[in-house]
């Protein structure tokens, strides 16, 4: 199993950036996919979700509105587009795959928003 996410960067306050992760190794279409992010001291947070079929789709309150989760199952890719991008954005996003109690982690894309 790998899972490999791209896209992070600096970036100013305002500005987007879209993450990509991409899997390979197990059935993507079956598993439910997540973006979670973890700033320093501070504990791992869910971003948003996104069922295997891509018709059920939550997001944390503080970035509604902001963020788009989608996935692509012919591309074995999950995607979050970030726009007005804030300061308390920045942190290590990571991606995760679900079915049942199985789960794989990737290592996570850098996002830093920074004037």
């Amino acid at each position: 199993v790998v899972i490999v996410e791209s896209g992070g960067g600096l970036v100013q306050p305002g500005g987007s950036l879209r993450l990509s992760c991409a899997a390979s190794g197990f059935t993507f279409s079956g598993y439910a996919m997540s973006w979670y992010r973890q700033a320093p001291g501070k504990e791992r947070e869910l971003v948003a979700s996104i069922s295997s079929d891509g018709g059920g789709i939550n997001y944390r309150d503080s970035v509604k509105g902001r963020f788009t989760i989608s996935r692509d199952n012919a591309k074995n890719t999950v995607y979050l587009q970030m726009n007005s991008l804030k300061l308390e954005d920045t942190a290590l996003y990571i991606c995760k795959a679900r079915m049942g109690r199985r789960e794989y982690w990737g290592q996570g894309t850098q996002v830093t928003v920074s004037s």
